[in-house]
């Protein structure tokens, strides 16, 4: 069966302008990526990984070329129709948790399924990334992994098609940054869910089904693997 893309870049080009320097963060980029597909984005900082994120999020807009969601053409959306569109068919997890202090893990879940269609219970997404028993702890009772953990769960109870993750575990240490990867990858596997991860770690592509490698702006190669390890295979 033929794969179906979920997202299509076409000859995407972003530039940006500080002060009387123009820096091209994406020099004419050309990607696919499918339903379903477990994604790492690999190269150094300043190499167009964050920005070409961004623009498949409708976090941001490209200089010029074409970018699609399926048959929805992201230049063409307005700012209400971009806000609907990540509201309902994308999630986000940075490196940065974003909870809300003041409230519990299953609360701070809450804040997605209060505006989605279709969402899972808080308790149910908590349960795919195994946090359903600190439910009611607040933010500053949990380690940065459990963090982490929480905010995968609000991003994925709104059941998004696609989880895009800059850099989910570049705050951690290795062991629970191996936590937090098994989580995305029960994602991934138990939901179906397309991921996309942004790392400078090439361990972290051995669990892939692709690699996407970026440098200066530019897509320098994809290889896929035929070999997926777990993530508690990965050599740090």
């Amino acid at each position: 069966m033929e794969k179906k893309a979920i997202f299509a870049a076409r000859q995407l080009v972003k530039t940006y302008h500080v002060g009387e320097v123009e820096v091209q963060a994406l020099r004419g980029v050309d990607l696919d990526l499918y339903e379903s597909e477990f994604v790492v984005l690999l190269g150094p900082s300043g190499s167009g990984k964050s920005t070409l994120l961004n623009i498949l999020g409708g976090l941001d807009q490209p200089t010029s070329g074409d970018v699609t969601y399926r048959d929805h053409d992201l230049m063409k959306m307005t700012e209400t129709t971009l806000t609907d569109f990540r509201r309902d068919h994308v999630g986000f997890i940075f490196q940065a948790y974003n909870l809300i202090p003041s409230l519990t893990a299953a609360e701070n879940v809450q804040l997605v399924t209060d505006i989605a269609d279709h969402p899972m219970t808080p308790i149910e997404a908590l349960r795919v990334v195994d946090m359903h028993e600190r439910k009611d702890h607040f933010p500053s009772q949990l380690s940065g992994g459990e963090q982490q953990r929480v905010a995968i769960a609000r991003a994925i109870a709104k059941r998004p098609d696609a989880l895009l993750c800059d850099e989910p575990t570049g705050a951690l240490d290795n062991a629970t940054g191996r936590i937090v990867l098994k989580a995305i990858e029960a994602v991934n596997r138990e939901l179906k869910t397309t991921v996309v991860v942004i790392t400078h770690n090439a361990a972290i592509g051995k669990m892939a089904d692709r690699v996407i490698y970026f440098a200066n702006g530019l897509v320098s190669k994809i290889e896929t693997n035929h070999h997926k390890i777990s993530p508690d295979e990965i050599v740090w």
